[in-house]
């Protein structure tokens, strides 16, 4: 019998995240190494998954992501994917696309802070993403075979992790949001499994 678990990954490197924006809700293209990390995230599950079927691929509605899951869903057999709006990345508000130097500046004491991400005028909170996060896992629970590939987001990731483990605020956000990993939700447990580098983040 197949062991119940989430395969959780990011989205893979974005115009924005190339420039230190903020994206949020603001939707950005993946860059060429970011389609690259996406077909390595899709090579390393199609080795863990050993091929096996009913493996559901959901994902994030924000492009990026969706992006990412295709590319992903394109090395399993017979995946399907579902769109799951509680996947989203959380909302900056009025910082939804600034560039991050530019806020940092303006608010060098919010940014020292470990929680700064939900402090951002008319931004999701922390009890908000929280909230959504934990009804999705929550209703995964029915499964009878919890056969999960989640895309999803940097913000968003360390928080589902961080409820999937039942960490502090402050512990949720020191976590590695990497976007050539997937993590592994099994047993209470969380194992980050790297990829193979990206041709561009081999050294020479």
């Amino acid at each position: 019998m197949v062991r119940r678990m989430i395969y959780l990954a990011r989205h893979g490197e974005t115009i924005f995240n190339r420039e230190r924006r903020l994206q949020g809700h603001v939707d950005s293209e993946l860059t060429a190494l970011g389609e690259r990390q996406a077909r390595g995230m899709g090579e390393l599950l199609a080795r863990l998954t050993r091929g096996e079927p009913d493996w559901r691929v959901v994902t994030s509605p924000l492009g990026r992501a969706r992006r990412t899951a295709e590319i992903i869903a394109g090395r399993l057999p017979h995946a399907v994917i579902e769109v799951e709006p509680r996947l989203i990345e959380i909302s900056w508000g009025a910082w939804d696309g600034r560039l991050r130097g530019e806020l940092e500046a303006a608010y060098p004491d919010l940014f020292g802070q470990s929680g700064w991400a939900f402090h951002a005028p008319t931004g999701e909170s922390y009890p908000q993403a929280r909230a959504r996060v934990r009804s999705w896992l929550d209703d995964l629970a029915a499964e009878p075979e919890r056969r999960v590939i989640a895309v999803s987001h940097g913000v968003t990731g360390r928080v589902l992790r961080g409820v999937y483990a039942g960490l502090s605020p402050d512990a949720v956000m020191g976590q590695a949001a990497p976007q050539d990993a997937v993590f592994r939700l099994a047993g209470g447990a969380i194992q980050r499994i790297d990829c193979a580098p990206a041709p561009e983040a081999v050294s020479s």
